[in-house]
């Protein structure tokens, strides 16, 4: 399979996606931090959230491998195996009406510096094959107060009897769903200045 570089994935983002309206440092946080290798039977693309939150708040719920179900609605159970480090393996337990009941998952990457952190789907029932994703975190400036800006990216095989648009658009769906859930769980804990660590919670 033809493997296309990381300058070939801000290319193909670019011409399939257009800017989005991404201005010039969005940009640059997705050429330096959403890299994928992308095989010529797959699909990507990059989410961008803006959320009225501290950066360090948002943080302590992305980077807890252990606890998706912290801020992601469509997880019922996890189960991760040994400590949060590069490797780690999780078991994830899917919500009724998805068409997905399990997920196996390692961390492949937890940046506590760059707030970076990255997962890739390893097994499962579910049709999400080659499922890779990496999620940024960013501060900005939002009226004023300390905010934050999520990117997140992925890559994913595009499923037998299905298009590249009709994968791109049902995983979109699902990670919206999810970075809607991070903001409003992290400005709920924001206004409450419920700033302790997440797991004491």
């Amino acid at each position: 399979m033809k493997k296309l570089n990381s300058l070939m994935v801000v290319w193909f983002v670019k011409m399939s996606f257009g800017n989005n309206g991404y201005n010039s440092l969005e940009m640059d946080y997705i050429k330096k931090h959403h890299k994928h290798q992308i095989a010529d039977n797959q699909c990507t693309s990059v989410l961008l959230k803006h959320i009225k939150a501290p950066v360090h708040l948002v943080w302590s719920l992305v980077r807890r491998f252990d606890q998706p179900q912290k801020y992601k609605p469509f997880v019922s159970r996890c189960v991760a195996q040994g400590s949060l480090e590069i490797g780690s393996l999780r078991e994830v337990d899917v919500k009724s009406g998805l068409p997905a009941t399990t997920s196996t998952e390692r961390l492949e990457l937890l940046d506590d510096d760059q707030h970076i952190f990255s997962v890739r789907i390893i097994g499962g029932d579910h049709r999400l094959r080659n499922y890779s994703s990496i999620i940024s975190v960013h501060p900005e400036i939002i009226e004023g107060r300390p905010g934050t800006l999520v990117v997140e990216s992925f890559v994913v095989d595009v499923p037998e009897g299905n298009t590249k648009d009709e994968t791109c658009y049902f995983v979109q769906a699902l990670i919206k769903c999810n970075l809607k859930s991070l903001a409003d769980v992290s400005e709920r804990l924001a206004v409450q200045d419920r700033t302790e660590p997440i797991d004491r919670m």
